[in-house]
């Protein structure tokens, strides 16, 4: 039987708005309304999928707290957990198919997020088998992580994995890098990533991880043989390749 993919080998799956509920989102936009602050699309941009010692700077600015950045990423993380006992975390609706579509195709999986590896071993052990060593990637340290997952966790070509993620920066990062993406945005009401992702030139935005088919999966498969992951116009091949050399 032929493979059902030609390209692409792994599927880097972000942990928390794609596998799990947003819990980042709306904890920010509460603390930022709480501060008398206006929570707007360019608050969001700077503080999803950074390093947290980054965002933590970035939301002091925007809502004006007055402690160090240390103290605020301590009362982020306690008013996330007050959010947390009334919105318990789960799956997202669809997750289970998600991985069993991507295995199905054939993909290597494997999570990664911004949070410690206790985060993924709470939500996710239950369907850690599904996952390739070492199952998830912290990516605290260099976010979005999309080079290292890849090059220096499984020895790939960037043209080799697909990110399915639900931050545009994210995707501003894969679009420079021409990696395959899927957006799956946040429904938070007051989330701008959506439109953010548009902005970025995102070709597949999904509304549920249902959508994530194995004819999607062909598509992404194809344009990442053919170079047209971001673009129309296909790369110039290096000699003897379908793909440009600066992928690898």
């Amino acid at each position: 039987m032929r493979p059902l993919l030609s390209t692409l080998r792994l599927a880097a799956v972000n942990i928390d708005g794609v596998l799990l509920d947003d819990t980042f989102t709306p904890v920010i936009h509460r603390m930022t309304l709480a501060h008398g602050a206006a929570y707007t699309a360019e608050l969001e941009q700077s503080v999803l999928s950074q390093p947290q010692r980054s965002a933590a700077r970035a939301l002091k600015e925007a809502i004006g707290y007055r402690g160090s950045p240390q103290q605020l990423l301590r009362a982020y993380f306690a008013e996330r957990e007050r959010y947390l006992s009334q919105h318990p975390m789960g799956l997202l609706d669809g997750a289970p198919a998600l991985l069993r579509t991507l295995r199905g195709a054939g993909l290597e999986i494997v999570c990664y997020g911004g949070l410690d590896r206790s985060h993924f071993d709470r939500y996710l052990g239950d369907v850690a088998s599904w996952f390739a060593k070492p199952g998830y990637v912290c990516t605290n340290d260099f976010r979005p992580g999309i080079q290292e997952i890849v090059r220096d966790h499984f020895g790939l070509g960037l043209q080799e994995a697909v990110f399915i993620d639900d931050v545009a920066r994210v995707a501003r990062k894969a679009k420079e890098l021409d990696v395959p993406f899927i957006g799956h945005p946040s429904d938070f009401k007051g989330s701008f990533q959506r439109t953010l992702m548009r902005d970025a030139g995102v070709r597949h935005l999904v509304d549920t991880l249902h959508d994530i088919d194995e004819t999607l999966l062909r598509t992404v498969d194809a344009e990442s043989a053919q170079g047209t992951c971001w673009t129309d116009e296909p790369e110039p091949a290096a000699a003897g390749t379908g793909r440009s050399k600066a992928l690898r």
